[in-house]
């Protein structure tokens, strides 16, 4: 791996990881087993003529080792590798372009097998790193502070395509097999990339199971952080299904701001959304539920917002992430000022909320919290309406 530079570098070539993934073009028809439930990948195994236990033996090989490859699965028999090579492929989003922040920040513009895209960042730390994932092409929500929601939806990610953003960035990494120490380069995932997860509640969890697998990728639920713009109806699955860490984009404190900045509180209002919130399961206990904020200048960032904001989380078990706007072409908002926003904290911290200021990354390549979307472009037929209704909220 090239030494980072101290200016952004953008790589733009079709790369292939160097676990020996074989190039597979669009016009193959054989199925991806990437993304696959434990069940449904002894399921495919067994139709393909394939004894069960092998379900084992490759969920072992792709999630614990990273291989892209039948013919290195050294502890299964060669006629058996040829069967998986005939019928099956272990597939990865192509990586598009590659860009390295002057602070370490990487992002990844991923093309998926339809040719659709999305961008993954890993924002490093000295001792950590926390993947940034997306859940789909685009943004169901029109949250008119990020620059995702400037892109109309054009669809759901399937848990393959998401599973797959996580292996593309320990492929980066050279992070396999999965580490075993308690110190990993890629050690959280945020589900705070493109797109709303509640809104593709089904691929997410199936996506997030997979990768809290002890076999395989072995991610702890604790390691694992959802953010959500206040799907109400969901969050209840969350907790049920995932028990994961829960974020929640707030940006305001009361409703006629925040149907502005969040526009699906126009739906559930904060009202709804806190009760919510107060019912996730560990939400009075150790965890903490952490509520997003941005500062926005003029906005949502006055003495008097701060006090309400204490007011209305001080029943919850909560903390608060201050983040500084991060402007992308086009934004109609500035950011607070550096003096606003501690002051902002200031109160909120005297409030007895914790409310650290987020330090922003990846800023000069658009990595940074809100900066991130791609050129897709919605097929007519897909209806925002019909995701929403799929998604049962």
């Amino acid at each position: 791996m090239p030494i980072l530079p101290a200016e952004p570098l953008q790589i733009v070539e079709p790369r292939v990881p160097a676990l020996g993934r074989p190039a597979h073009g669009r016009n193959d028809t054989r199925r991806n087993l990437v993304g696959l439930a434990r069940a449904d990948l002894k399921q495919a195994l067994v139709e393909a003529g394939l004894e069960p236990f092998r379900a084992q033996q490759v969920w072992q090989w792709v999630y614990w080792h990273g291989l892209t490859d039948f013919e290195r699965m050294t502890n299964i028999a060669r006629k058996t590798r040829e069967r998986l090579t005939e019928l099956f492929v272990i597939d990865r989003p192509q990586i598009v372009t590659e860009q390295r922040s002057s602070d370490g920040t990487r992002k990844w513009l991923l093309r998926f097998g339809d040719g659709n895209e999305a961008e993954t960042v890993n924002i490093p730390e000295e001792d950590r790193g926390s993947v940034c994932v997306s859940s789909q092409v685009g943004c169901t929500l029109t949250c008119s502070f990020c620059h995702t929601g400037t892109q109309p939806l054009v669809r759901n990610l399937s848990p393959a395509d998401i599973v797959g953003q996580f292996m593309v960035a320990r492929d980066s990494y050279g992070e396999w097999p999965t580490p075993t120490e308690t110190t990993r380069m890629l050690s959280n995932i945020v589900m705070m990339g493109m797109g709303e997860p509640l809104y593709n509640f089904d691929n997410v969890s199936t996506a997030l199971k997979i990768v809290m697998d002890e076999q395989g990728i072995a991610l702890s639920r604790r390691r694992i952080t959802l953010s959500t713009s206040g799907i109400v109806p969901m969050i209840a699955r969350v907790g049920a299904e995932l028990d994961v860490n829960l974020a929640v984009s707030l940006h305001a404190v009361n409703d006629e701001t925040r149907d502005t900045l969040v526009p699906v509180n126009r739906k559930w209002p904060i009202a709804e959304l806190l009760a919510a919130c107060a019912a996730y399961p560990g939400a009075r206990n150790s965890r903490r539920i952490t509520f997003e904020y941005v500062m926005l200048k003029g906005v949502n960032d006055s003495d008097a917002d701060a006090r309400e904001l204490v007011r209305l989380l001080t029943p919850l078990h909560a903390k608060v992430n201050l983040i500084p706007f991060n402007a992308w072409p086009g934004a109609p908002y500035e950011c607070s000022s550096n003096n606003r926003i501690h002051r902002f904290a200031e109160i909120v911290n005297a409030g007895g909320i914790s409310a650290p200021v987020r330090t922003p990354r990846g800023r000069d390549i658009l990595a940074a919290c809100g900066q991130l979307k791609s050129t897709s472009l919605r097929d007519r037929r897909t209806k925002v309406s019909d995701v929403e209704a799929a998604a049962g909220a």
